[in-house]
């Protein structure tokens, strides 16, 4: 830990740990804005199979992936993450080259909502109506979990006078020397980006029962009640 104007520019956020962050925005502003409008299912599934192939990326990323992107350099304890967040009180912030354990905190809770919220999502459209409860709970917990994170980060740029949306971005942080990554993995970021791509390319059925597929493809708005229309 070092003060953030303390050592020099270098690079600490790898490509595909940049990529995925951005995706994960994008997919679940998706899903949210697709999930009323029942037309839109076969969108809003394609934004959920996105969430779930990057959660289990991040997964494999955060045990094999570059120093500041494995869980081991982030996660810690309730000692740590409250020690953090008073070191910000009392105004003399802990500087962390990679995340600070609040924010390791925030990610994990991120990556368990969107596993959460995919999963029971696709099991609500397999015939799993019980689930739908969960997949709602999961998805409105995100949304705090999200909103908390910003604050976070907002609050984290003033408190180091870092931009750390842009760190997230650009990949390059102030930090000691030594404490940068060799370089930005630009072939397990292509290997992210055409995952992603196949998942929007490929034919992926509408999850659902057949009369549920049916009522969505005619435009029906409640699929709740789609099998009182069967033939």
């Amino acid at each position: 830990m070092e003060p953030a104007t303390a050592g020099r520019r270098v690079l600490v956020w790898d490509l595909p740990t940049r990529i995925f962050h951005w995706l994960l925005v994008g997919a679940f502003a998706g899903t949210w804005l697709t999930s009323d409008e029942r037309s839109w299912l076969d969108v809003h599934a394609r934004f959920g199979y996105t969430l779930l192939a990057l959660v289990a990326f991040r997964i494999a990323w955060g045990l094999a992936g570059t120093r500041h992107a494995r869980f081991a350099s982030f996660v810690r304890g309730p000692r740590a993450v409250a020690a953090y967040l008073h070191s910000l009180v009392a105004g003399r912030p802990q500087h962390h080259a990679g995340h600070n354990p609040a924010g390791g905190w925030a990610i994990l809770a991120l990556l368990v909502l969107a596993l959460v919220a995919g999963a029971s999502g696709l099991a609500t459209w397999l015939g799993g109506e019980a689930l739908e409860d969960l997949h709602e709970a999961a998805a409105t917990a995100m949304l705090v979990v999200a909103a908390v994170h910003v604050a976070g980060v907002v609050l984290g740029s003033l408190a180091h006078r870092e931009n750390l949306v842009r760190a997230m971005v650009t990949g390059y942080k102030r930090a000691r020397p030594g404490g940068g990554i060799g370089g930005p993995r630009r072939a397990v970021a292509a290997l992210l980006v055409a995952a992603v791509a196949i998942v929007w390319s490929a034919p992926i059925p509408v999850p659902g029962p057949p009369e549920t597929v049916t009522a969505v493809k005619a435009g029906k708005r409640d699929l709740r009640h789609a099998g009182r229309h069967r033939d």
